[in-house]
């Protein structure tokens, strides 16, 4: 196995300024940087990054937990995060919560564990298995993340965004994201729109309704509490939701806004088990997109959100509360617009 002594003694240079092209803790001019990188790689070098940690309690290693790496968004996200730390010479670490409270809170003290310096997360918007409500799940996860924070390791939520003041985030500007949504199908000639939304102890989520809500009043529509059909984020259960009002002609509306993207696979499955079809029977907008556009026959209307550039955000001002101390200086907010593609399953037909 190789020495960095090796390395230096090959690139020539010293072996401090191997040490400083590996953590990237002092400049080093680009020609040299380049030879000792072609020594590493000629001798296959791995640094010892464990013994390394011990000595200078640094591991320069972040960790990202999502809900669910199946959702296309967040491999985006975590794309976007893993550049911003390869750009500071560190590691990313990605875990997935399975959308759980209980899962979440094992994964946060996993990353504390393994002596990770800084974690990225777009929080679980499910109770845990153990029977907690969403709110008391909530809560028990705010303290065990202030604990996390109070002990030197800071945090930057994305996406999904807790109702809770004082904490770094980085999102999707969501309640214009969602007034653009819903002022697209009025356009499109559609005036009984109904919203089905995930949970609303979601700060992200209170937002998009808030947009929808916003967007009928300004066109001098009336609001109706029937029309607000909250989920879970369980596609399954979303469709059960749903199936009651659009199987019943008299309750259905004409179009249906969908704040996320499992609850947009409950909307179209329960178009499916209703055999209705959008945008024939029912017009549908979605917050983010599902898969391959090509993949769906008609195509979906979509309201991206700037998945990478939320990923690579947040993980650079996670690295600035590491690299200049965690401070209790004001919250980084920082909110990004979306765009609204339009296809097929917003075009009303006569």
């Amino acid at each position: 196995m190789s020495t960095i002594k090796e390395v230096a003694e090959l690139a020539g240079v010293s072996v401090g300024t191997v040490s400083h092209v590996i953590t990237g803790s002092v400049p080093v001019t680009e020609p040299l940087r380049r030879k000792v990188q072609a020594a590493i790689k000629r001798l296959d070098y791995h640094p010892n990054h464990i013994a390394r940690s011990l000595k200078t309690s640094k591991t320069r290693t972040l960790g990202i937990i999502v809900p669910d790496l199946t959702i296309p968004f967040f491999p985006q996200v975590i794309r976007g995060a893993e550049t911003a730390a390869r750009q500071m010479n560190y590691t990313l670490i990605a875990v997935n919560s399975d959308d759980r409270a209980d899962r979440q809170k094992e994964l946060l003290s996993l990353l504390r564990s393994q002596r990770v310096e800084g974690i990225l997360l777009a929080v679980a918007a499910a109770p845990s298995s153990s029977g907690l409500t969403a709110g008391l799940a909530a809560g028990l996860a705010a303290g065990q993340i202030s604990q996390i924070i109070e002990s030197g390791i800071p945090v930057v939520y994305l996406d999904r965004i807790p109702d809770r003041e004082g904490v770094d985030s980085v999102s999707g500007e969501d309640l214009n994201a969602s007034v653009m949504a819903v002022e697209h199908l009025l356009a499109s000639g559609y005036s009984r729109i109904a919203i089905a939304t995930g949970p609303q102890t979601l700060r992200n989520e209170q937002r998009r309704l808030q947009g929808y809500q916003q967007a009928l009043t300004e066109a001098g529509l009336p609001l109706d509490d029937t029309l607000i059909w909250e989920g879970n984020i369980r596609p399954e259960d979303v469709a059960a939701i749903c199936s009651p009002y659009l199987s019943d002609p008299a309750r259905r509306p004409d179009a249906i806004f969908s704040t996320n993207g499992p609850t947009a696979l409950g909307v179209l499955r329960a178009f499916r088990e209703c055999g209705l079809n959008t945008p024939k029977d029912i017009g549908f907008v979605t917050f983010d997109e599902l898969t391959v556009d090509d993949l769906f026959t008609p195509s979906i209307t979509t309201v991206v959100q700037p998945a990478y550039e939320i990923g690579f955000q947040a993980a650079q001002i996670l690295l600035e509360r590491i690299e200049n101390g965690n401070g209790d200086g004001a919250p980084f907010t920082v909110r990004l617009p979306a765009t609204l593609r339009i296809r097929e399953s917003s075009r009303k037909r006569g």
